[in-house]
């Protein structure tokens, strides 16, 4: 009885092929390698390094160069209190003057003002007198009262003739100046300044060198020698 109720449930079972397990999957073709691909994309790799590599190298390649610190007008020289060094990246289209070169470059003139922060290229000087066109520059000798306190080279100042007696319109025939009450120059530039501080503590008196129009050189000249010129400060200062 048993072997026939086992035969009669074996019956009854559909005849379907087994299902694969689950985690059988059929095979997949191999990928196609692509070794150009590949040698290219090191190519770059290394291009770029290279290029990173460049980079840093130039930006340590820096010289010491000159940079002015006060402005520096028209005809006058460098000094040690109107520059100092200053480390930049080397570049050979730019015609930098470099610190060693500074005892050079006190012997040349500024061709035009050259303006604090400003770093020395050579074609800023050259030799001998470089007055601008049109610019003559006369000396005064100023005595105290006839000069601001606190006057220095790059100021910008007007120019008076102030002699009281007479003399001094009898000397200074320019009409313009008569007609302005002894204007002589509305904006003059103070080239240079005697800085010998012990005539002045002693005597109070001042010399200056004045960067005036050609055409009123000749008014300056005859009031500075009579004594008569006084100048005060004007905007357009370079403080």
């Amino acid at each position: 009885m048993k072997i026939q109720e086992r035969t009669g449930a074996g019956a009854g079972r559909s005849a379907a092929p087994a299902q694969p397990a689950v985690g059988d999957r059929l095979p997949t073709a191999p990928r196609e390698r692509k070794p150009a691909l590949a040698a290219l994309a090191v190519l770059l790799i290394l291009v770029g390094a290279l290029g990173a590599t460049t980079l840093v190298l130039r930006a340590g390649d820096r010289i010491e160069v000159i940079k002015v610190t006060k402005p520096i007008e028209a005809g006058e020289s460098v000094s040690d209190s109107n520059v100092t060094s200053v480390m930049v990246a080397a570049d050979d289209s730019i015609d930098y003057v470099k610190w060693d070169q500074l005892a050079t470059l006190k012997t040349l003139k500024a061709k035009s003002t050259i303006y604090q922060g400003t770093v020395v290229v050579g074609q800023m000087f050259a030799g001998g007198s470089s007055l601008p066109a049109g610019k003559a520059s006369v000396g005064v000798a100023l005595k105290e009262g006839q000069y601001p306190a606190d006057i220095k080279a790059g100021d910008t100042v007007a120019v008076y003739n102030v002699d009281s007696s007479g003399s001094g319109s009898e000397k200074t025939t320019d009409s313009t100046a008569t007609s302005n009450g002894g204007l002589l120059v509305a904006n003059a530039r103070v080239n240079f300044k005697n800085d010998s501080s012990d005539s002045t503590i002693s005597t109070g008196n001042l010399s200056l060198t004045l960067l005036v129009d050609e055409a009123d050189a000749a008014a300056v000249t005859r009031a500075a020698a009579a004594g008569a010129v006084s100048v005060v400060h004007v905007p357009g200062n370079g403080n």
